[in-house]
């Protein structure tokens, strides 16, 4: 009679499914790099030039539009309409994840899912212990909560570190999965004075986009502009009242994603669905433009000299943020995924040790792009709080870039043999004999 086999968690997958990880990984490390740049502009300007800086910033645009009010800061529009591009992005790759990808199968699913509750969940708990006592303060709850993959990979192409396949899937999961959760909770926690009519509304739109989506998606993967005269149109038309309904307009682009269909109608590989079509063409865009544009309006902090960097940091706020990115993500992530592997009786892949996972739990503190959201949106643009927890999510974004680099380049050399060995196809079948097939 057969031993029944030792689950294994940080399995490597499918060979294709590493190939189309590795291409986002590497689309995501430049939108890193950018994103860098534009926060180091943005602090320089907002203290060596803060007129300049926070009269753009706060500059206002736009108008009404059938009596919704439509005139925003250009800080406002960054955070509500061109981050509405990126999370468009996060809800395609959530999408393919739940039709072809790793989170179709509730086994592979639960390792990087459960990871993500805890990484999610420690640093949450770890920002009320500090300020349990302050309610105001305590609306910043989720600020330490996300996590910014493409900061993480930025750091990554930095320290120049050598991931083998799974822990590169690991992290693409467990980042898709992160999104999945902190989206929920902007959807739920910081939706504000909400209008039924205008949410009831927004069916149409979506119905609409869904619609065409699905019924015609031969002649829009045929046609690079079918999708702008088609599509595009209906989805301003939702983000706009999904603005005027009082939920975060970010959250549209989730919903118009979630409507894009992954497969070919007549089968066939999912990248060439028009899901994927869309990802590949609004990528460079929302890496290249959208998130560093809000990067820039949003990081933006004077700091008051090192008085008013070190009254920032040791504050409640501070060390409820700085704490819960560096501290409470690492111990988070690898908390549940030993947790899980402990529940599961199985075993860390024989080519990987738990000080890997610690290193992609530190790698996991790195919380930017969706941490300075909700620090905006738990205390105000450009409030006290506001800035001192934007001060606070850089530290802490340092301070973790710092220490995963400590951690992960310590394996680099364990990390080349194994990308060697990965590499290795003996029966020229044109896929590495590591892989699944």
């Amino acid at each position: 009679m057969s031993s029944r086999p030792v689950p294994v968690t940080l399995a490597r997958g499918a060979y294709q499914e590493f190939v189309r990880i590795q291409g986002i990984l590497r689309r995501e490390s430049v939108g890193g790099i950018l994103l860098l740049v534009a926060a180091t502009a943005a602090m320089l300007a907002a203290n060596l030039a803060p007129d300049f800086y926070f009269g753009l910033r706060d500059a206002h645009l736009g108008g009404t539009v059938f009596g919704i009010d439509l005139n925003l800061s250009i800080g406002h529009w960054a955070a509500d309409g061109l981050l509405a591009i990126f999370f468009f992005l996060v809800g395609l790759e959530l999408k393919h994840e739940f039709v072809v990808g790793d989170l179709r199968d509730v086994r592979t699913a639960l390792v990087p899912v459960v990871a993500a509750v805890g990484g999610v969940a420690v640093p949450a708990a770890i920002y009320v212990a500090f300020n349990v006592a302050d309610p105001q303060a305590m609306q910043g709850w989720a600020i330490p909560a996300a996590t910014d993959i493409a900061f993480a990979l930025a750091v990554l192409a930095v320290i120049g570190s050598h991931l083998p396949a799974a822990l590169r899937t690991f992290l693409l999961t467990l980042a898709v999965a992160d999104d999945l959760i902190a989206i929920a909770i902007i959807a739920f926690f910081y939706s504000k004075h909400l209008a039924p009519a205008f949410l009831g509304a927004e069916i149409i739109p979506i119905g609409l986009f869904a619609f065409i989506a699905y019924r015609f998606q031969p002649f829009l993967t045929r046609h690079w502009w079918a999708p702008w005269l088609t599509l595009v149109p209906l989805a301003v038309v939702a983000w706009v009242l999904c603005y005027a309904a009082g939920v975060h307009a970010t959250v549209a682009g989730v919903m118009l994603a979630f409507a894009v269909p992954v497969r070919p109608p007549a089968g066939g590989d999912a990248e060439h669905g028009l899901a994927g079509i869309l990802e590949h063409r609004v990528r460079p865009f929302s890496a290249g433009v959208a998130v560093p544009v809000f990067a820039f309006f949003s990081a933006g902090v004077v700091v008051g000299g090192l008085q008013g960097f070190v009254d920032a940091v040791t504050s409640s706020i501070g060390l409820g943020v700085i704490l819960g990115l560096v501290a409470g993500k690492a111990i988070g992530i690898t908390g549940s995924t030993w947790l899980v592997t402990r529940l599961r009786h199985a075993q860390l892949d024989p080519d990987l040790s738990w000080i890997d996972v610690f290193g992609l739990g530190v790698i996991g503190g790195i919380g930017f792009t969706v941490s300075l959201l909700v620090s905006e949106l738990s205390f105000g643009q450009g409030s006290e709080f506001d800035d001192i927890g934007k001060v606070a999510i850089l530290t802490a974004s340092v301070l973790a870039a710092l220490l995963a680099a400590v951690v992960l380049g310590s394996r680099n050399r364990h990390y080349r043999s194994v990308e060697l060995a990965e590499s290795i196809d003996e029966d020229q079948d044109g896929t590495p004999d590591r892989f699944a097939r």
